[in-house]
């Protein structure tokens, strides 16, 4: 695809400057790109209405209504932009996919009506697919390390997630957190071993199944009905009398 600083006007310059040098050439898309690309509308296919991605007019409200944007190097706008000009590469080696908080406020404020929190996660789940590892990889462990807690435990036991994510990055910092752990194990905030919920055996055996179970798109229903817009509206009507005549 082409450069975006020449795709669309709507596209900032900050957005131009995180051009991938690899798609420089307009008309021209490399092979990494393209698979990352076909992966990633597969992803989108599967999402309700997913389709909406097209209608994105670039306001900024899902920026603006992200409470954890600031954190991000690519802001949600960014993202489709950046999809639109052909970076998917780009996208991949961001951190803002594993960033986001699962909120939904920018879903719920899009005018266009684009599930934007689940194109993240289409786009983690291409990421994970072609194994692309962000320029910010302790982003990405720590929500490996999420989902694996999860799945342990059936709950998140905080002082588990932490100590497994700074033992695989700083351990050294690990210890600056023992005063803050007596304090809230004396106020009994944090227990001291994690638990297991009750029929964890039950949960795993579920998941596992929703996993195995191939997603079916559901088509977007129309917000209107086709047999009475346009001239099948007007019925039998002959022509001269529909236009007034």
């Amino acid at each position: 695809m082409a450069d975006h600083s020449q795709c669309s006007s709507s596209v900032s310059k900050d957005d131009a400057a995180m051009t991938h040098p690899a798609n420089s050439l307009p008309g021209l898309m490399t092979r990494s790109e393209a698979e990352l690309r076909q992966a990633f509308l597969k992803q989108v296919e599967l999402i309700p209405a997913g389709e909406r991605i097209k209608r994105c007019i670039q306001c900024g409200t899902c920026t603006g209504s992200c409470p954890v944007s600031y954190a991000m190097d690519i802001s949600p706008r960014q993202v489709i932009a950046l999809f639109r000009a052909g970076e998917m590469e780009t996208i991949m080696e961001s951190r803002t996919i594993w960033i986001c908080a699962s909120c939904y406020a920018c879903t719920t404020r899009c005018p266009s009506g684009i599930k934007i929190t689940d194109i993240i996660y289409a786009l983690k789940r291409t990421a994970m697919e072609k194994d692309r590892k962000s320029r910010a990889p302790q982003v990405q462990l720590l929500a490996k390390l999420f989902v694996s807690n999860l799945m342990s435990y059936g709950r998140l036991h905080e002082g588990t997630l932490i100590r497994k994510y700074y033992m695989k990055t700083r351990i050294t910092k690990l210890f600056g957190f023992i005063p803050l752990a007596r304090k809230l194990y004396r106020t009994k905030r944090l227990a001291l071993l994690p638990k297991r919920i009750h029929a964890h055996a039950a949960l795993s055996r579920i998941i596992s199944k929703a996993q195995e179970i191939e997603m079916r798109a559901a088509p977007e229903p129309l917000a209107y009905s086709p047999e009475y817009v346009g001239y099948k509206g007007l019925g039998d009507l002959k022509l001269e009398t529909r236009k007034g005549a």
